[in-house]
């Protein structure tokens, strides 16, 4: 190698009119890497009335910035989704406002434990291979892919829009924007990102609207969470308050909420909210602390956006209800929810009451929870996340009583000290599937079995507050409906592959017999026994198993469930059952 030395690097300063001391560098290998915003070089958004404007995907078509406005997509919003920031270029509709991924070197900082891209794909769904640059010299690479803007999946998408501009007029058509992330490097300082290069042999296009690092939460722990399962008819609600019962596992001295317009296609604005600890019924003990949303008294939640509230002091009892309430000043008529809360939750008649400590104002009762997806509670070890179905969900366990499983787990960490107290986050969906989505996550839903666990696993497990074990407890709806068990164990391995990648421990759970329910005969314990036996064989990838099977089944009649055990349908434990499944968690798996 060709060396230079101290005098030579001396006269080359010189001659470059450089201070004394001062040593001219080589020229850099690599541009120095700019604000994503410096390097856009495509337009996607169109107005209306100008739709030759933009050229998105090279034959003249463009995203409409009237339906982005209408679904609270205006230029330059900051856009919380999957627990990370994103902004919606300044520019969309009068300028370049994305950026076709071609090896580019991007301005990104921060610490965390993912990469969030808000992304898109032309002429088919596109990939790459990128690069990320640490502080300390190091890098990692990573794979993203952008789905297609016209046929990508409305699973995963982060907002639809109806409409797709040409330049011959407007055609009602979807296009869908993504937000895909990835992982990287735990708590290393990022200093930039290469974004991924073009392949050769492709014809599609990865365009890059924006780019943010997900932050690691620190100093919360996730005390309670519920999953939207659908976009469903509510209401109509216009000038009612609503305020929800929730159940928490862990306590803490301060709290804050998160709020989240998933599938939605328009925005819903929040006027104001507060939380406070259930007296009895929709009152509340004490005077409800009233919560901020960047200072503000409300917000709004654009389409497939997320608001984390600020922290508010307020001691949050562990394994106790609190009242989390929140006007809606405009009328709202679909929201997404999650369906079997198996809790009654409360209405008002017109007005704000918000603040009030009575319940009075509250004259209707709901059994499902809207817009809310979780809380949080400060300090704290972290989170346990349970990834399920309708058994997680607590279906035909006790009304209002909290006897899920997960509630019996967490009532067992908080009553011992062998094991750090983690909160216990329910991630169960009632109907849920591993590899098929229920709902299409688009539109109002008649099914609110959700999105399949591949579909949320972003979302609902590794965006959640703190994780760090999730637990996964699938598959009977998959076979049920006619999945089999290669098709499980498939999507198990992914899951397992998808949580690994961001340093989570992984549990598997057998699953438990269901003989005598309508859509249990023998084939499909066939199918069951295929999956159990592989989690507990030598290929499972799991980190460690929970065997539920072994738990609630008859010994006599190992297809069937214990009869003391059964709630009656076959397919869900009653109280007893859920018991004795928590009871068997040994919690010492549940250390990361």
């Amino acid at each position: 190698m060709r060396r230079r030395t101290w005098g030579t690097a001396v006269l080359l300063a010189v001659c470059a009119g450089l201070a004394p001391g001062t040593v001219a560098q080589a020229a850099p290998d690599r541009p120095e890497p700019l604000p994503l915003e410096r390097l856009f070089d495509n337009r996607a958004v169109s107005d209306d009335a100008t739709p030759g404007e933009a050229d998105f995907d090279g034959a003249g078509g463009s995203l409409s910035a009237q339906d982005l406005a209408a679904a609270g997509w205006t230029p330059g919003r900051g856009l919380g989704v999957d627990g990370a920031r994103l902004t919606w270029p300044r520019s969309a509709a009068t300028g370049p406002d994305n950026v076709r991924a071609d090896g580019q070197r991007v301005r990104v900082t921060g610490r965390g434990d993912a990469l969030a891209f808000l992304v898109a794909g032309t002429g088919g769904d596109a990939e790459g291979a990128g690069v990320v640059r640490y502080a300390d010299g190091s890098r990692s690479s990573y794979t993203l892919t952008a789905p297609d803007w016209r046929t990508g999946p409305l699973a995963t998408k982060s907002v639809a829009l109806p409409h797709r501009n040409t330049p011959d007029g407007q055609l009602t058509e979807k296009t869908r924007l993504f937000v895909v992330s990835v992982p990287v490097r735990a708590g290393q300082r990022i200093t930039s990102v290469e974004l991924p290069r073009a392949g050769s042999g492709s014809s599609a296009a990865l365009h890059v609207f924006a780019v943010s690092v997900r932050p690691r939460t620190s100093g919360w722990t996730g005390t309670w969470s519920a999953s939207p399962a659908g976009y469903r008819a509510v209401g109509p609600w216009a000038d009612r308050t609503v305020r929800l019962v929730v159940h928490t596992s862990a306590g803490g001295p301060r709290t804050r909420i998160r709020l989240e317009n998933t599938f939605a296609s328009t925005p819903v604005r929040i006027g104001s909210a507060s939380v406070a600890v259930q007296e009895a019924g929709a009152a509340a003990r004490g005077n409800p602390v009233p919560l901020t949303f960047r200072g503000e008294s409300g917000v709004q939640l654009p389409a497939g956006a997320q608001a984390f509230s600020d922290p508010v002091d307020l001691d949050v009892p562990a394994d106790g209800n609190l009242l989390v309430s929140f006007h809606l000043p405009d009328p709202v008529v679909a929201a997404p929810v999650h369906s079997q809360a198996l809790q009654r939750s409360y209405v008002s008649g017109p007005g704000d009451h918000a603040a009030e400590a009575a319940g009075t104002a509250y004259t209707s009762t709901i059994s499902y929870w809207p817009l809310l997806t979780g809380v949080d509670v400060g300090g704290g070890p972290g989170s346990v996340v349970l990834l399920g179905d309708s058994i997680t969900d607590g279906v035909k366990s006790t009304q209002d009583a909290n006897h899920r499983w997960p509630n019996v787990l967490a009532r067992r960490l908080l009553g011992q000290s062998d094991v750090p107290r983690y909160g216990v986050l329910n991630e169960g969906i009632s109907a849920n599937k591993i590899v098929t989505d229920r709902y299409t996550g688009d539109g109002i839903s008649t099914d609110t079995g959700g999105v399949s666990a591949l579909h949320r696993l972003d979302r609902d497990v590794l965006a959640q507050t703190s994780a760090r074990t999730v637990v996964v407890f699938q598959g009977i709806n998959d076979l049920r409906w006619g999945g089999t068990a290669e098709q499980v164990t498939a999507g198990l391995r992914e899951i397992v592959r998808r949580t690994h990648a961001r340093g989570l421990k992984v549990i598997g759970a057998t699953i438990t017999p269901c003989e005598g329910e309508a859509l249990c005969p023998a084939s499909v314990d066939a199918q069951r026994v295929a999956v159990n036996d592989w989690l507990r064989g030598p290929d499972s990838p799991f980190d460690g198993l929970v065997d539920f099977d072994t738990v609630v089944r008859d010994p006599a009649h190992p297809a069937r469930m214990l009869p003391a055990y059964d709630s009656g349908d076959h397919l869900h434990p009653g109280d007893a059952g859920l018991k004795a499944m928590a009871d068997a968690v040994d919690l010492r798996l549940l250390k990361p």
